[in-house]
């Protein structure tokens, strides 16, 4: 099946630098992205996700005022963002809280990370395998957006 739409991302991390870096890596890595919306922590993300339609979240664990954590919790517990597919972009080195949000749907890409290793968990969480023509239309696995 064609689709011809792109990926609206929220990039939530206290790090305005973190959050530019993965901003350039998404648009650099030929991914059907289109907007990218940005939040230093997790209850302006929250506050995103009632403005904006976004189709992937890339979280950050460690922030002030509400972690990636805490966040994530409320999104899961909103019927209107339940099915929000997100990864969690962090240098948390606990198994234990790993585990646990893989447990709730979540991947996780261990910071420092490179730009292939975004673009193929992108790839996966949102099911999208780039493939595009002359037209600029993208390849979908099949996955509901």
């Amino acid at each position: 099946m064609i689709i011809d739409m792109s990926l609206n991302v929220l990039i939530v991390d206290d790090s305005a630098v973190m959050r530019a870096m993965v901003a350039r890596t998404l648009r650099l890595s030929g991914l059907p992205v289109g907007e990218i919306y940005e939040a230093s922590n997790g209850a302006e993300a929250l506050d995103m996700l009632d403005k904006y339609w976004i189709d992937l979240a890339l979280v950050d664990i460690h922030m002030p005022v509400m972690n990636g954590e805490q966040m994530i919790e409320r999104v899961k517990e909103s019927p209107d963002t339940a099915d929000l597919p997100i990864v969690v972009v962090s240098s948390e080195g606990s198994i234990e809280r790993v585990e646990n949000l893989r447990n709730q749907g979540v991947l996780f890409i261990q910071k420092p990370f490179t730009p292939e290793t975004l673009k193929h968990v992108v790839e996966n969480v949102v099911g999208v395998k780039h493939d595009t023509d002359r037209t600029g239309a993208f390849q979908s696995n099949g996955a509901d957006f």
